[in-house]
């Protein structure tokens, strides 16, 4: 391969800067030219292309979001968008395509690979950390971070108000986040959408709290686990459980930004690294991800988030810790 396109899709990720640095300085390693993409998949029917050099990505590796921003293409899910991006893919002289994205990426990059025939690899970039193929994706460690740094300053005001506090995570089908961060965070209780939500047992553990004393409570909620979220939850709870002053706090897009902490940083270089190494051996619709601390790659069409389980021992514990 002569000319390779880099673009970032889908949600932002704390990290996907350092994977495009990743990948430019790969491929000018190996005396490939790089197209950045702006805009996801809408710049790539538009033709919104932009030449990168190491330079280009001088000064980025610490950046929070996506210097080639992104989107979420409803028009690229259609023949006509797709068709659109050929042309304009082929009119650049573009022979492959490194994509850093989730879910809805990958898939994406699969159907456009069967119609352009255009070779693509991928980064695994999203806070979710809901794809099979790695143990980490690039943002989760960075903003489970950030939410534990939230949810020690509502302990704070919590127990000094003798309060409840509902704090809502992202993770609308899953539920990595949320257990995760209450783990780390000490919460007495933690809501995801892998198990059903019990509002009699949550009110039987803030009640066995109570006669322990506790001076405030702290509960996780995942954004997808119940319709309404956090606030239809705190609303059946203290109706059952008047103990309390209880509050909401949804943590909310500031769960994306942020500088990317090491951990996201390495992974991102490493991973950016594997795709582009591996597209430019032959490698073709496969995502490169991370396995006991092992380089791996999995077909696009096998790295769908519902094939990864939450680990119910996680949960268990974590049940057990904030009772």
């Amino acid at each position: 391969m002569k000319k390779i396109a880099v673009l970032t899709s889908g949600g932002d990720a704390p990290g996907m800067n350092a994977a495009i640095r990743a990948v430019v300085r790969t491929a000018i390693f190996h005396g490939v030219e790089v197209i950045g993409v702006r805009r996801g998949y809408d710049g790539l029917m538009d033709g919104d292309f932009m030449p990168m050099d190491a330079a280009s990505v001088s000064d980025i590796i610490q950046r929070g979001g996506t210097v080639l921003k992104t989107s979420r293409s409803v028009r690229f899910k259609t023949q006509e968008g797709i068709l659109a991006a050929k042309q304009k893919v082929k009119d650049a002289g573009i022979e492959g395509m490194v994509l850093i994205g989730g879910d809805g990426t990958f898939k994406g990059a699969k159907e456009f690979s069967e119609l352009s025939g255009v070779h693509s690899m991928g980064v695994p970039g999203t806070i979710d950390n809901d794809l099979f193929g790695t143990d980490f994706t690039i943002g989760y460690d960075t903003a489970i971070n950030t939410v534990i740094e939230a949810v020690d300053k509502i302990r704070d005001t919590a127990s000094s108000h003798h309060r409840l506090f509902f704090v809502e995570v992202m993770g609308r089908d899953t539920g990595f986040i949320a257990l995760n961060c209450g783990i780390a965070a000490g919460a007495e209780d933690i809501l995801i959408p892998e198990s059903k939500t019990n509002i009699d047992e949550v009110v039987k553990r803030i009640d066995a709290g109570i006669k322990r004393n506790k001076s405030s409570f702290i509960i996780i909620v995942a954004e997808g686990d119940v319709p309404g979220g956090a606030y239809e939850i705190a609303k059946q709870v203290t109706e059952k459980c008047s103990y309390f002053e209880s509050r909401v706090t949804v943590i909310g897009h500031m769960q994306r930004g942020g500088n990317p902490s090491a951990s996201d940083r390495i992974l991102a270089s490493r991973l950016g690294v594997a795709a582009t190494e591996g597209l430019l051996n032959g490698r073709k619709n496969e995502m490169a991800g991370l396995i006991n601390n092992q380089i791996v790659f999995t077909p696009f069409s096998q790295t769908r988030k519902h094939l990864v389980d939450i680990n119910e021992g996680l949960l268990n514990m974590a049940h057990m810790l904030g009772s």
